[in-house]
């Protein structure tokens, strides 16, 4: 290969680092100007985030329109008043009336608040305990969810107060309003902890990689603009598709990866080819020409993967891929252009902010290991490639024991028992759920009709209610509630359970299969049955009806790309199952540390008994599209050797050896940002991070480093096997033209005519 002849390449990738090269400045201030714009852009008309009642599934979804439409937005808050263990009182007692009493008045006050319930109102008896320790205030804030936040805010001070006159007797207030509040302030501070640490950590590990500031921050640098870049932009389209509140983590998680992954892709190969004696520039062309078509092919893979989330059915699906499209998208543009023109008039500047003794160590390592990979990679690579079999084998077994948890898995969602019970919101509603179980998760039969006051729907409510008790998994009080219109009736059973537990499913399962039918029947019309639990059930039927429409996508469009770009059935075909293999041993590893429970010391949660209902389809996406990245790269130096004259056993341990720093360095970087997201306190970004660094560890280490070069010296040239009735699909791209002349190929099952260099997007 000679650096002139990659100069000349017509590819799109090398053209592209061309015109960057060419024109260094206006690649890299058009970069940081639209990156401007994209910000002022976004800050300008806003972010638009979808309101909590455009959500759900199924027969909770269309009882909550119903509930909707016929009230007025109004959020439902609680005040707990409660004996406590040195002043033990009931709610007959003086001390206990009056803090009821103060709860009441001080409540009453606050701007927004309506309909206050006191627990001494006759026909109010049921907000009062069994035990008669325990009693609650009820009542409702106007206004739909962010204004119900911010009203919440001086009833929270109120009930404080009242709290502090009455020493000797508990009060905590709960409600959709205080939780939300207390919990999004939770949450921000969970995701900026994240922010936070993933950057230095991301710069700690590349330093580490390069030995030099510099050279670390060209990677980080393009991975932070792409992510800000991308926030940008998601503001206007957020008009047209409300966005959820935390697509930014998801854009950083996902950018920042990427965006790593596709500068180490340049700067490694651009280092390697200076090594070798290229010029700076000629360096830079060379990387253009075969690490930039490695980021474009692994850009549009990873988008296809994640347009797979399009499929889900559910609306904060559609704004995950939407950021996550974007985001790779942004980051890939920005690494096929900013980076060439960075890297072509460096010099010597790359290597400023040289660490002592680092900087030396890693530029003498990288001129040792241009070929050879480093001693450790070299060691693996050549006990793989001498006993193929045998490590095939040992691998594939080892990740199918990894996997067998799966075939346990449940999935559920997990409710208010993924939310940290150290907040003081959840221990009020611990409390609350103590001494009133069912009362803050009730399932909630909705029914519309012309008149729900009518003898008839009267008579059949009263029944509803008998029926709903004798089955021992519905709790009293049992509340009622007409609209004002009188069109809409609402009864509210609190159930036993924690709200997706077993004993909350089987009493929805009774409700839906036997106490709500005999109940339309009474009513004469159409009922619904919503709340948590409902809701719930309902999202996690359409995750299991909905995950073969999205695999079958992902999977199929990816075997249609690979087999465009690398001439081959058999590379696409083993790439999905190498995948999948990993995949399947990330989903085992999450259910045995968060389902079964094994991981509760190391990681600090308490195990639900099933893995979030939108965790398995999400983490396949995601982990289908990042893998590729590691298995395009890697694929295309073997190629690239093939195409050279390399037999395929030697090219494979070439391409091996020669991206084994970079693949290296990638997923370090990959497992250490997930990493930091498993020690977040909300338990389904726990799992999240558990389930995304497994699988990148997995992937570049199992797969990578044995089953990859093991199964491709086994196939031989098959690897390379294109039937002749597909020898019509195009050839995406073209030739590089520093291929040397290649040899004869290796005897293999049939001659196999080779192409001049993998094909390019």
């Amino acid at each position: 290969m000679t650096p002139s002849s990659a100069a000349s390449s017509p590819s799109l990738a090398a053209r592209v680092g061309r015109w960057s090269t060419r024109h260094r400045r206006t690649a890299i201030a058009g970069w940081f100007v639209f990156v401007l714009i994209a910000v002022f852009a976004g800050s300008s008309v806003g972010t638009v985030h979808p309101s909590n009642d455009s959500g759900g599934h199924g027969d909770s979804a269309r009882a909550d329109r119903i509930v909707n439409d016929a009230y007025p937005d109004r959020a439902d808050e609680s005040v707990l008043i409660q004996s406590t263990a040195g002043h033990p009182r009931t709610a007959k007692d003086p001390e206990f009336r009056r803090t009821v009493a103060d709860v009441v008045a001080g409540v009453t006050r606050q701007p927004g608040v309506v309909d206050v319930q006191s627990p001494y109102t006759a026909g109010n008896g049921g907000q009062i305990a069994e035990d008669g320790h325990s009693a609650m205030v009820s009542f409702k804030i106007n206004g739909d969810s962010k204004l119900a936040e911010k009203r919440v805010g001086p009833v929270e001070d109120a009930v404080r107060a009242a709290a502090d006159r009455h020493p000797s007797v508990y009060v905590g207030q709960f409600g959709s309003a205080s939780a939300d509040k207390a919990l999004s302030k939770a949450f921000g501070d969970d995701f900026a902890k994240a922010g936070m640490l993933s950057v230095p950590v991301t710069l700690l590990i590349l330093v580490l990689t390069f030995g030099a500031l510099v050279a670390a921050g060209v990677p980080l640098l393009l991975g932070l603009t792409a992510v800000v870049g991308t926030i940008g932009l998601l503001g206007p389209i957020s008009h047209l598709v409300a966005l959820d509140e935390f697509i930014n983590e998801i854009v950083l998680l996902v950018g920042l990866a990427v965006g790593v992954d596709y500068s180490l892709f340049y700067l490694r190969r651009e280092r390697e080819e200076k090594a070798r004696g290229a010029s700076p520039r000629e360096a830079v062309a060379i990387a253009a020409g075969t690490s930039g078509r490695a980021v474009l092919v692994s850009g549009v893979t990873v988008m296809v993967a994640m347009a797979g989330m399009m499929f889900a059915g559910d609306a904060t699906f559609t704004a995950l891929g939407i950021g996550a499209i974007l985001v790779v998208a942004v980051a890939m543009i920005g690494s096929v252009t900013v980076i060439p023109a960075l890297l072509s008039g460096s010099g010597r500047w790359l290597e400023r902010g040289r660490i002592p003794f680092l900087g030396k160590r890693m530029a003498a390592a990288r001129t040792r290991d241009i070929d050879s990979g480093g001693r450790a990679w070299n060691a693996v690579l050549n006990a793989v490639l001498r006993r193929p079999w045998l490590s095939a084998v040992a691998a594939a077994t080892v990740l199918l024991v990894m996997a067998l948890p799966v075939l346990h898995m449940h999935t559920a969602d997990s409710g208010t028992d993924a939310i940290p019970r150290d907040q003081p919101v959840m221990k009020v509603y611990d409390r609350m759920q103590a001494a009133f179980p069912g009362g803050e998760i009730p399932a909630v039969v909705v029914l519309k009709a012309a008149d729900v006051t009518s003898p008839r729907i009267t008579a059949a409510v009263r029944q509803l209610e008998a029926d709903a008790l004798a089955t021992g998994k519905v709790k009293a009080p049992i509340d009622t509630t007409v609209s004002p219109d009188r069109h809409v009736l609402q009864v509210s059973l609190p159930i036993v359970g924690s709200g997706t537990d077993d004993a909350s499913n089987a009493a929805l399962a009774t409700l839906r299969g036997d106490v709500v039918p005999k109940f339309e029947q009474r009513a004469g019309t159409k009922a619904y049955v919503t709340g948590m639990t409902a809701g719930s059930k309902d999202f996690n039927d359409l995750m299991k009806s909905r995950w073969p429409i999205v695999f079958a996508f992902v999977l199929s469009l990816a075997f249609v790309l690979l087999l465009l770009t690398f001439r081959s059935i058999v590379i696409p075909l083993k790439a999905i199952v190498l995948n999948l293999l990993s995949v399947g041993a990330a989903y085992g590893v999450l259910t045995w540390v968060f389902q079964d429970g094994h991981g509760e010391g190391l990681l600090g949660f308490k195990s639900t008994g099933s893995i979030t209902s939108w965790l398995p389809m999400f983490l396949f996406v995601i982990l289908f599209g990042l893998s590729m990245d590691y298995h395009v790269f890697i694929l295309s130096r073997i190629r690239e050797a093939f195409d050279r004259g390399m037999r395929t056993q030697d090219a494979v341990a070439h391409g091996i050896r020669t991206t084994a720093g970079t693949v290296t360095s990638a997923a370090i970087v990959m497992v250490a940002v997930f990493g930091i997201f498993a020690t977040l306190s909300y338990l389904d970004f726990k799992m999240m991070g558990v389930g995304l660094a497994t699988a990148i560890l997995i992937d570049a280490t199992i797969v990578r480093a044995v089953l990859l070069p093991a199964t491709m010296k086994l196939l031989g040239d098959w690897n390379w096997y294109l039937p002749r009735w597909l020898e019509w699909l195009p050839r995406i791209g073209g030739h590089e033209g520093h291929a040397a002349p290649a040899p004869a190929p290796a005897p293999g099952p049939r001659r196999i005519e080779r192409e001049p260099e993998y094909a390019e997007v």
